[in-house]
């Protein structure tokens, strides 16, 4: 059964907790498929593969459920429709889209005078202790030294520090071998935008800042710049994942292999992992398209924000660099959890 109307419900903590960030309590609206744009035209085959690398962990009764129906779907654009309704997920705060990717840096497994940045495995004590240091306490004290907690050196801590916003990526070494980093944690302190505090000093306006504008500034003003990094007390360690094949995207925060323009962070106090999630994207590009929630990111924060990972490499990193752009968002649930937001006299 579609449905011909859309049903405006507010729920509280049914299926998806507050978000710390929002202004008011979440809002769900039931829609019908025929209301989301470009449905009929997305690879829809393409979504299926994509969710099926990660349904199994899904546990939930309910998301079990069609993900052993999704394993022998053999129409797969019948099979989210009949299976699924789209939700969307509102919070008060404007829909934004940014984009992600995998960088790849050059470093080295030894220290060098060339190579002397470290990339930091997460150390026990900051797994328990939230907040734990900030940045520059982590990167300027003797907390990380002698411990043997370096999993590689890089040449560049811009790099490096956008690596860590990414949370992953390949690490090239002089002999031409690769190791992949994935992430393992952070230190519990909110992520701050650099781009954003250039904008309060009046550096850039909103519309000039982008990743690669960032890096530049920070190079050409390198006391300045070192001190705007630590303006994001935030710090993310890695561990090695060198064991996902080449071929295949990083590591998401399923554990699994993401997607390139398949895989979508978001916030997992709204959206569960492993979901579904129908995308219009507005702006100079627009894009429509079925994605699946598979990673989160700590810049990743509200009902209506999300992360579209672009691939890997310079290409894929200009091309994520641009995105940023509104719309709206809706999470596919099951159609027993789509119920569910329903007022008991209107089920």
């Amino acid at each position: 059964m579609r449905f011909a109307w859309m049903l405006v419900v507010l729920v509280r903590g049914v299926l998806l907790a507050k978000s710390a960030q929002a202004d008011q309590e979440p809002q769900y609206e039931i829609h019908d498929f025929q209301s989301l744009t470009g449905w009929e035209d997305d690879d829809h085959d393409a979504a299926l593969k994509v969710f099926l690398d990660t349904c199994d962990s899904l546990d939930d009764p309910d998301w079990a459920s069609v993900c052993r129906f999704a394993k022998d779907a053999g129409d797969a654009k019948q099979f989210f429709e009949l299976f699924f309704r789209p939700v969307l997920i509102t919070d008060g705060t404007e829909m934004k889209f940014t984009g992600y990717f995998e960088p790849e840096l050059q470093g080295s497994p030894v220290k060098t005078p060339r190579f002397r940045h470290p990339i930091y495995k997460m150390p026990d004590e900051a797994r328990s202790a939230r907040p734990w240091l900030t940045r520059r306490e982590i990167l300027t004290g003797p907390v990380m030294q002698g411990r043997g907690l370096e999993i590689c050196w890089v040449d560049d801590p811009v790099e490096l520090f956008f690596l860590q916003v990414q949370g992953s990526g390949r690490i090239r070494f002089p002999d031409g071998s690769m190791i992949r980093v994935g992430y393992a944690g952070a230190n519990g302190h909110d992520y701050k935008s650099i781009g954003q505090e250039l904008v309060r000093r009046g550096v850039y306006e909103p519309h000039q800042v982008s990743a690669q504008v960032l890096k530049n500034w920070v190079k050409r003003n390198p006391v300045a710049g070192r001190d705007l990094l630590f303006h994001n007390t935030s710090y993310v360690f890695f561990r090695e994942v060198s064991e996902v094949p080449s071929d295949k995207g990083p590591i998401g925060a399923m554990n699994r292999s993401i997607t390139t323009m398949r895989s979508v962070a978001v916030d997992p106090k709204f959206t569960p992992l492993g979901a579904p999630v129908w995308i219009e994207k507005e702006g100079q590009n627009n894009l429509t398209r079925l994605m699946i929630a598979q990673d989160t990111g700590s810049a990743i924060k509200g009902a209506q924000r999300a992360d579209i990972f672009f691939g890997t490499g310079d290409a894929a990193g200009v091309a994520a660099g641009r995105i940023r752009d509104a719309g709206r968002m809706f999470v596919l649930m099951p159609i027993q959890r789509a119920y569910a937001f329903l007022p008991e006299h209107m089920q």
